[in-house]
């Protein structure tokens, strides 16, 4: 009933109230995501094997690689602050997030026993790995250790 209702919105909508379009049109670029933040470019989710593959195995900048589930509570709390730590280096270190739910066999290949897991990736080699929550400092001398700063 409520989809109906949505559709027969849309379509009484009249040209001038459609929201504008054309090269002045206040949005985002096509395909990416609009945001204040910085941590859009350098955190993706993955989205299946050959994507890992491609982003995180091939990139020739170090990533970090949160293996984490929907249900896990320290997950929730990791995830967000990871991201924050990931951002502030900009650019220097990106953040894949692979749910262990939808790619098993990933967490299977890199040994995730518990989440949140994560690696520190360099060349498509795992060159570190923790698991559990770290607080803010632990997480900065891990990407520095990443990074080589």
């Amino acid at each position: 009933m409520a989809q109906r209702l949505v559709v027969r919105r849309l379509l009484s909508l009249t040209p001038r109230t459609l929201p504008p379009q054309g090269p002045l049109a206040p949005c985002a670029p096509p395909g990416r995501p609009f945001g204040t933040s910085a941590s859009w470019r350098s955190t993706f989710n993955v989205q299946d094997g050959s994507d890992f593959q491609d982003r995180v195995v091939n990139n020739p900048k170090p990533v970090v690689v949160d293996f984490h589930a929907q249900w896990c509570g320290p997950c929730k709390i990791l995830g967000p602050r990871l991201e924050k730590m990931v951002a502030k280096h900009e650019g220097k270190v990106l953040m894949a997030k692979v749910d262990i739910d939808d790619h098993t066999d990933l967490a299977i290949e890199y040994e995730v026993s518990a989440v949140p897991t994560v690696l520190a990736m360099k060349n498509g080699d795992v060159v570190d790995k923790f698991v559990g929550i770290k607080d803010e400092d632990q997480l900065e001398a891990f990407l520095k250790k990443l990074i080589g700063a």
